[in-house]
C-alpha cells in the first residue's frame, strides 16, 4: 500500500531528488520545481483598460520572474495572451481533461482590469510526501523502516508591487513545510503525548548531559499539554517564517520584488489547517451554513499591534510618524487643544491636548480599503516586502509586516460531510465585491444544477464565482448585475470539496 501512494505521489509532485542539509533557516531555491506554465518568449504588452484596443505584443526573452500561470492551467502561448488581456478578461480554469486537481478541486481565475501590468496571482496545488527525518530515538531512519506522511496542499497567494513574491512562494511554501514536518512523521503517527526534547544525535553539540542546567522544579511541576495538531500549527507558522526569511536573502539575486499575502489550506490525518497572512479569505460553506476559517489582516483589525510596535520601538517611526490616531490630521492652528485620540491600549476614544508630535503623520492612517500602515501599504502581513520604503523616504516598512499566519484547524472526522459541502479560498479580488452569504448562496446555485457525482461541478462553482465578481463590461467599466462596480483586482478562487466520493480519502 506505502509502494502505491509513494508512486501516486511521485506522479502528482515534481519534487525528485534528495534534500539538501537542513540548516536553520532551509535554502530550497534549488529544489526541483515545476518550470513556468510561460515559453522562452511571451507576450509582454503595456496595461490598457478595459473597453481599449491592445497593443500588439512585443516578443522578449522573459526572466524567471516574468509572467508565469500556475502550470496545472496548461496554458498554451496563445491561451497565456488570452489570460493576460486586460480588455477581454477571460476566466482561466485547468483545462476538461481525465486529470483534475486533488480532490475534484475546483480553480478559476481572471486578470485584473489594468491596475498592473500582469496577473499578481499565484496558485499552487500539490501531493506532497513526507519521510521522516529520524526516528523518536534518535538513530537515522531508514527509508524501509517506517512510513512516511502524505498532505494535500492549496496556496493563493496575492502579490503586490510585483509579481516576484508571489511565484517564488507557489514554488517553494509547500517545500518549507514538508521540510518542518519531516521530524514529526513519527511523532504525528504515534497516538501518546508528543516527546518534550529529540534526542540530539550522539557526538553532536548539546548531546551532552544537560542535568547540570536543570533549575529548581517547584515552579515546574505540571508539564504544559502539547497536541498534535499543535505541532502541526508550528509546522505551518515556522515554514511561513523561513520562507520569508528566504525571500530576504535572495531579493537581489533572484529579483523577487515586491511582496504576497498568503492564504494556505493543508490536509493531514484527518483534519484541515487554512493558513492565513494578508487579506485574503477561505470560508467553509457546510449545509448552507458559513464557517469563517480565516480573518482578514489589514491597518485596522492590526492597529493595536502596529501601535504597540511603534510605541516599544520609537525609531522605527524616523521622527516623521506618531503612533497615536486620530480621527482626522491634526492642523498646526489646532496645537493646544483637546482633540479624540486612541493609543494601542484603547479600543475607546478619549481627548488629549494636542502637542508638537501630534502633528506627524498617523502610524495608522484612513479606513476600509483605504487604510494604509506609514500612507504606503494596505496589509500587515504576507511575504516579502523587503525592500519596502515609505514614499519619499528611506524608512522602511518591513518591521510592521508579519509574514507570521493565523492557522485556524478543522476536523473533517467530527462531521458527516455531503457533496455540496465546501471549502472556499480566494483572494481579495472576489470578497472586495462578493459577501459570504452571496458566496453561499451561489454555491447552493450551481451545485444544485450537477449530479452530485459530477466532478465538473466545482470548476464550474469556481468559474461562476470569478464571473459574478468580475461583473460584465460596460460603457463605464466592469459592472455588477446592480450596476455597482466589479472587481477591478485579479482574481483567484479555489473550491474544495470536503464531501462525496472519493474526495479524501
Amino acid at each position: 500500500m506505502l509502494n502505491r501512494v509513494r508512486s501516486a505521489v511521485a506522479h502528482l509532485v515534481s519534487s525528485g531528488g534528495a534534500p539538501p542539509p537542513r540548516p536553520k533557516s532551509p535554502d530550497l531555491s534549488n529544489a526541483p520545481s515545476a518550470q513556468p506554465a510561460v515559453p522562452p518568449e511571451a507576450s509582454k504588452s503595456p496595461p490598457v483598460r478595459a473597453g481599449s484596443g491592445s497593443s500588439a505584443p512585443a516578443k522578449t526573452v522573459e526572466a524567471r520572474t516574468s509572467f508565469s500561470r500556475p502550470t496545472f492551467l496548461q496554458l498554451s502561448p496563445g491561451g497565456l495572451r488570452r489570460a493576460d488581456d486586460h480588455a477581454g478578461r477571460a476566466v482561466q480554469s485547468p483545462p476538461n481533461t481525465g486529470r483534475r486537481l486533488p480532490w475534484s478541486t475546483g480553480y478559476a481565475e481572471v486578470i485584473n482590469a489594468g491596475k498592473s501590468r500582469h496577473n499578481e496571482d499565484q496558485a499552487c496545488c500539490e501531493v506532497v510526501y513526507v519521510e521522516g527525518r529520524r526516528s523518536i530515538s534518535g538513530v537515522p531512519r531508514e527509508p524501509s523502516q517506517g512510513q512516511g506522511l502524505c498532505f494535500y496542499y492549496w496556496g493563493l497567494f496575492d502579490g503586490h508591487a510585483g509579481g516576484g513574491a508571489a511565484e517564488m512562494a507557489s514554488r517553494l511554501l509547500h517545500r518549507h513545510i514538508r521540510e518542518q514536518l519531516k521530524d514529526l512523521v513519527e511523532i504525528l503517527q504515534d497516538p501518546s503525548p508528543p516527546p518534550l526534547c529529540l534526542p540530539s544525535t550522539p557526538g553532536a553539540p548539546g548531546s551532552s548531559d544537560p542535568s547540570h542546567l536543570v533549575g529548581p522544579q517547584s515552579c515546574w511541576s505540571s508539564q504544559k499539554e502539547v497536541t498534535h495538531e499543535s505541532l502541526v500549527v508550528g509546522a505551518i507558522e515556522n515554514a511561513f517564517q523561513f520562507m520569508d526569511e528566504q525571500m530576504a536573502r535572495e531579493r537581489h539575486g533572484h529579483q523577487v520584488e515586491g511582496g504576497c499575502c498568503a492564504l494556505v489550506v493543508v490536509y493531514l490525518l484527518g483534519k484541515v489547517y487554512v493558513a492565513n497572512a494578508g487579506d485574503s479569505r477561505a470560508i467553509i460553506v457546510r449545509n448552507g451554513e458559513v464557517i469563517p476559517m480565516s480573518r482578514e489582516f489589514t491597518p485596522e483589525t492590526e492597529r493595536q499591534r502596529l501601535q504597540l510596535l511603534g510605541f516599544l520601538k520609537p525609531e522605527l517611526l524616523g521622527g516623521e510618524f506618531t503612533h497615536l490616531e486620530f480621527p482626522r490630521r491634526i492642523q498646526p492652528k489646532e496645537l493646544g487643544q483637546r482633540m479624540l485620540y486612541r493609543d494601542q491600549n484603547m479600543t475607546g476614544w478619549a481627548y488629549k491636548k494636542i502637542e508638537l508630535e501630534d502633528l506627524r503623520f498617523p502610524l495608522v492612517c484612513g479606513e476600509g480599503k483605504k487604510a494604509r500602515v506609514m500612507a504606503t501599504i494596505g496589509v500587515t502581513r504576507g511575504l516579502g516586502d523587503h525592500n519596502l520604503k515609505v514614499c519619499s523616504s528611506t524608512l522602511p516598512i518591513k518591521p510592521f509586516l508579519s509574514c507570521f499566519p493565523e492557522v485556524r484547524v478543522y476536523d473533517l472526522t467530527q462531521y458527516e460531510h455531503c457533496p455540496d459541502d465546501v471549502l472556499v479560498l480566494g483572494t481579495d479580488g472576489l470578497w472586495d465585491v462578493t459577501s459570504d452569504c452571496e458566496v453561499a448562496a451561489t454555491v447552493d446555485r450551481v451545485l444544485s444544477a450537477y449530479e452530485p457525482n459530477d466532478p465538473s461541478r466545482y470548476t464550474a462553482l469556481a468559474q461562476a464565482l470569478v464571473l459574478g465578481a468580475r461583473g460584465t463590461p460596460r460603457d463605464r467599466g466592469w459592472r455588477l448585475p446592480n450596476n455597482k462596480l466589479g472587481s477591478g483586482d485579479d482574481i483567484s478562487v479555489f473550491v474544495i470539496p470536503l464531501g462525496g466520493p472519493g474526495s479524501y480519502s
